[in-house]
């Protein structure tokens, strides 16, 4: 097994190490949190573009298919039902305004998710969390070296060995 950086675990890491591994992490930190931003924000974006699709496709749906439909829908119910031709066309306009309505729902509920979406101040509050705890940190306290492991001993060791 092994430490992040490729390290044994267990064994002690130099200063160099730890604040190279603390400086790559914080990196990567800052660019999750600038991808995340980045999905939100498009997530977002891709919301709004929704709605403004619904209540085209509404409006397209109404003015375009009402003449059509509109005579269509007015023969057929009076050639199933017998009734008066001018009655017929009024329910014709009726389905019409109801389709169109619940098209026109459909957007403002995508409009509302999409005007309540936060993204990025989730993630700018993620971040100063983040940077909170990053400015709170304290080193965690060392236990004395043992005889054998002092800096003297290190370093009379490494004065042998050169």
């Amino acid at each position: 097994m092994s430490a992040p950086d490729g390290s044994p675990v267990g064994t002690e890491r130099s200063i160099g190490r730890l604040f190279a591994s603390a400086t790559t992490e914080l990196s990567a930190l800052v660019h999750d949190e600038i991808a995340l931003a980045k999905a939100q924000l498009r997530q977002d974006v891709k919301r709004g573009a929704t709605s403004g699709g619904a209540f085209s496709l509404a409006g397209a749906v109404f003015v375009f298919s009402l003449p059509m439909l509109s005579f269509a829908l007015a023969y057929g119910i009076q050639t199933w039902s017998g009734w008066n031709l001018a009655v017929c066309f009024l329910l014709s306009f009726a389905a019409n305004v109801l389709v169109a309505g619940l098209l026109a729902l459909i957007g403002v509920v995508f409009a509302k998710k999409a005007k309540k979406g936060k993204g990025p101040q989730k993630v700018a509050a993620s971040v100063k969390q983040s940077a909170g705890v990053l400015q709170h940190a304290k080193p965690h306290p060392r236990s004395e070296l043992p005889a054998d492991r002092s800096p003297e001993a290190i370093e009379a060791v490494a004065r042998s060995s050169s």
